[in-house]
Parts: C-alpha cells; sequence; structure tokens
C-alpha cells in the first residue's frame, strides 16, 4: 500500500517522540463553504496549506499536528494573508504563542476576519511613500507560468534629475513597503530611503511579491518535505533574465555589479544567496536576512562547488529567538563560504529577536548603509 506522504510524515514524527497537538476553535466568523487553515512558524507561515487544514469534528473545526517540544507561534487564516484573523475590534493582533512539553489540547475563539473590516479589506492603513509605485499589477513570469506584482520604489529627485541609480531588488514583495498588505507590519524601506542623508547612494528598490501557495517552492531550489519541488532557478532566471533587463530597459538604472544588490528574509534570505552562487557577475552584494537554510538540502555543495566565483558582499543577520537552528545554520555557512571565496561578509545577530518583519525593519538600515553607504 502506497501511503501519503504527509501520513508518512507524521508517522516518522511520532517515532521521533513529537507530541500530539490539537487546536479546536470554539467560536468564529463563520463563511459559508470556507476552510480554515493554520499557520506558524512550524510550516514556514503557509497561509493555505493543504496539510494544515481544519476539519469540522464533533461539531468544531479541529485540526490535530505533530510537534516536538518547544515554543511555537501561530494564526488562523482562510486561506491567504488577506483573510487572517482579527481581534473582535478589528485591531491586528499578535501571534498565538504556545509551549509544547506533552500532548496538548489548546481550545480558542476567533473575534473577526481581516476581510471583514468596516470600510473594506484592508488589513491596516496604507503606509506606502509617494515614492513608491505599482510597477505591474500582474508581470508575466515566462519561467514559471504565472504572473506577480511588482512594486518599485524611485528615489525623490527620480523626476526632476537625469540620474542613475543602483537597484536592489527585494523579495516578499507585499511585505517591503506597505503595512496595507502586509503578514504581519512592513520592512519600511520607503520610509528609510525617504530619510536617507550623508554619505549614501540613493537607490532604486524593486519588490516582487511572493505567490503565496507557490513561496516554498519558488525560492527554494531543492526539493523540501511536502512542499514539493523547488523552482528556485526558475525564478532566479526570471530575476536575471526577464524582470532586470526590463528595469535596465525602462528606467534610469546603473545596470552593473557593484551597482545591483538583491536582498530577502527567511526563504528570501535563501534565495538571496543562491542567487548570488548562480549569478555572481551580476549582483555585488546581497542581504540574506533570517536565511532558512534547513530547507535548504543542496545548499552546502553548492557554496563549495560554486563559491569560488564569487566575489560580492553578503550581509548575514539572524535573531537569537528564531530557532535553535538558526544561527548555527547561517555560520556554518558563512565558514565554507569564507574558506573558498573572496567575498567580504558581515554577519549581525540579535539575541532577543524574533522571525519577523520588525526584526528585518530594524536591521535593514545597518545592511543598506554596508553596501551602499561611505
Amino acid at each position: 500500500m502506497k501511503w501519503p506522504l504527509f501520513f508518512l510524515i507524521i508517522l516518522f514524527n511520532t517515532a521521533c517522540g513529537q507530541q500530539k497537538v490539537t487546536i479546536i476553535v470554539d467560536q468564529y466568523p463563520e463563511k459559508k463553504g470556507e476552510t480554515l487553515f493554520l499557520a506558524g512558524n512550524f510550516n514556514m507561515w503557509n497561509p493555505g496549506h493543504e496539510n494544515f487544514k481544519f476539519y469540522r469534528e464533533s461539531g468544531k473545526q479541529t485540526i490535530h499536528i505533530q510537534l516536538e517540544k518547544g515554543n511555537y507561534e501561530y494564526k488562523i487564516t482562510r486561506g491567504n494573508w488577506q483573510t487572517v484573523e482579527e481581534n473582535r475590534d478589528f485591531k491586528p493582533m499578535g501571534n498565538r504563542k504556545i509551549v509544547i512539553s506533552s500532548d496538548t489540547v489548546i481550545h480558542i475563539t476567533i473575534g473577526a476576519w481581516a476581510d471583514d473590516r468596516p470600510g473594506g479589506n484592508k488589513l491596516a492603513t496604507n503606509t506606502a511613500s509617494p515614492q513608491v509605485h505599482i510597477m505591474d499589477t500582474a508581470y508575466y513570469m515566462p519561467q514559471l507560468n504565472r504572473n506577480r506584482r511588482i512594486w518599485i520604489y524611485l528615489p525623490k529627485g527620480y523626476e526632476q534629475t537625469n540620474k542613475r541609480y543602483p537597484v536592489l531588488y527585494m523579495h516578499d514583495g507585499q511585505n517591503v513597503f506597505d503595512a496595507a498588505t502586509s503578514f504581519s507590519g512592513e520592512w519600511g524601506v520607503d520610509e528609510f530611503l525617504d530619510s536617507l542623508g550623508g554619505n549614501c547612494r540613493e537607490a532604486i528598490v524593486v519588490a516582487i511579491d511572493n505567490g503565496q501557495s507557490y513561496r516554498m517552492n519558488e525560492y527554494n531550489p531543492w526539493e523540501f518535505m511536502e512542499f514539493g519541488k523547488g523552482e528556485g532557478d526558475q525564478y532566479v532566471d526570471f530575476l536575471i533574465k526577464d524582470l532586470k533587463p526590463y528595469i535596465d530597459k525602462h528606467y534610469r538604472t546603473l545596470p552593473g555589479k557593484k551597482s545591483t544588490s538583491i536582498a530577502g528574509s527567511s526563504m528570501g534570505g535563501l534565495i538571496s544567496l543562491y542567487a548570488v552562487l548562480k549569478y555572481p557577475k551580476v549582483f555585488g552584494s546581497a542581504g540574506i536576512f533570517s536565511p532558512a537554510f534547513w530547507t535548504a538540502k543542496g545548499i552546502d555543495s553548492t557554496v563549495v562547488k560554486k563559491a569560488k566565483k564569487m566575489n560580492s558582499k553578503l550581509y548575514f543577520y539572524a535573531g537569537g529567538k528564531e530557532s535553535e537552528s538558526m544561527i548555527p545554520d547561517m555560520v556554518r555557512i558563512e565558514k565554507e563560504i569564507s574558506k573558498y571565496s573572496k567575498s567580504q561578509l558581515k554577519e549581525l545577530t540579535d539575541a532577543d529577536a524574533q522571525h519577523n518583519e520588525a526584526a528585518w525593519r530594524k536591521y535593514f538600515p545597518d545592511f543598506y548603509k554596508w553596501v551602499f553607504c561611505k
């Protein structure tokens, strides 16, 4: 008999001493025909993963999962971040937190859904700077046969001068500029750049939305557990062969390596490093925030194989409260890069920081100044 992959994973996890966690939703604003999903730091915050669906059991929405002992954070959605749960007064809520030390049953109540907010479906007030524009609501990605919204930040003096600018490409575009489209807060890249001063170069920032259910695939060159085949090669090829040529043609850029950078967090941190490894002549720098190296089975061998051709500025950041393996994994990859590459490396860690936009917003200026300021 051929068992489903997820069931085999559950059997394996149970054998390895994981705990059974049951979450029961006692009350919630019910939407006829819609499904509830569990998203948390145990499934890469995927808001609509098929293996984390609630089912009606004894008249209530219920889910059973297996987790190792430890601390976890989570939220409930109806399949995407636009439908995430909120407090009863429609104010965005913090992550729910649990400490697992044994088999656990949790009862929760959902006060409201973000898309039921009076006056519209916005999760928060729009915070994007006037310098931020939607370049395209559905830019075609031929390597993946998908469409994606693309944001672009143009420096304040862009329209008044003929100046050319370096370009920073960023992933998870929903979270880069605008709290209204973000998962749990934005990076504040536009606010930082609007107030930039001193001996810093202004930059154009191009932010590509993630594909939500495709995120784990597009940001990983390798197959990972139940998320399936990696599409990281196609995604990086899209950036280099389609998006960058378009940006260089239609905007006043400095297209050379020293003026081309890439940055992202978590899976976005992983794919940022991979982009430099695959295209060392294109990217002169990368911001690798909280990289999800634990999902990347081929990252070590790829570093060994390709790092010697890479000579770029690589900024590594991680928080001490993200996971037990986050900082050790990052330090391991840094050491491997140092062994094979002449790249400049900078590492910054914060023992009290968690895996969230607030931390990445705090340390983004440090990355930017290291790359673009004298």
